[in-house]
């Protein structure tokens, strides 16, 4: 399939041909929704923890004789009927991640990028060079329509990573890092020219 390679000065540098296999795959929004679950369970940290009746502090002897009293049996002040006991069946630290398969993750990626070649949200960029103020950059941006853009290059040119660090909703990732979760984030997906051989290389 051709598409246009355009300019940050939103010109037109020719077309490219991008591999059907990848770029023009009916998406599966079933993958997708399992990749990115799995990817938003990997970022959990899971230090979350309460005191359970072992861990809480106080003493461990019996309140009161076990007959006698008229009170019901008690055997520790530590339990969690009592006002300073422990908490029954709380959050522990624990890790939220499980496994994917690889061709999954493959297969969400390439999902991912034929959704957004599908809605027309994908654009191929010559390249980020010559662009070094947020003022210039936010301006090549809005005439290209990326209000909302994740931009990928093959490796993140510093430059213009620094030109739009302020900018609301506009993401740049080395190829490496591409990812379902923020594809679907953002609106529009802008790759580099570089970065569409690399991305090519990985998803092949």
């Amino acid at each position: 399939m051709e598409y246009d390679i355009k300019t940050l000065e939103n010109g037109s540098d020719g077309k490219v041909a991008l591999p059907k296999e990848i770029f023009g795959i009916v998406p599966r929004k079933d993958i997708m929704a399992r990749v990115v679950n799995w990817q938003l369970a990997k970022r959990r940290a899971g230090t979350h923890a309460t005191l359970g009746r072992g861990v809480v502090s106080g003493t461990t002897k019996k309140p009161y004789r076990q007959k006698g009293t008229g009170s019901a049996r008690q055997g520790s002040l530590r339990a969690p009927q009592f006002r300073t006991g422990g908490v029954v069946h709380g959050p522990v630290v624990r890790d939220h991640g499980f496994d994917l398969p690889k061709k999954v993750r493959r297969l969400g990626l390439r999902s991912a990028v034929s959704q957004k070649a599908a809605d027309g949200k994908l654009i191929i960029l010559k390249d980020l060079a010559g662009v070094e103020k947020t003022r210039e950059a936010a301006a090549r941006l809005k005439a290209l329509g990326c209000s909302s853009a994740l931009i990928v290059d093959q490796v993140a040119d510093q430059p213009f990573a620094r030109a739009i660090a302020n900018l609301p909703k506009i993401d740049l990732l080395p190829t490496i890092g591409a990812n379902v979760y923020d594809i679907l984030k953002h609106d529009v997906l802008v790759i580099t020219q570089a970065a569409l051989e690399g991305l090519k290389e990985r998803l092949a």
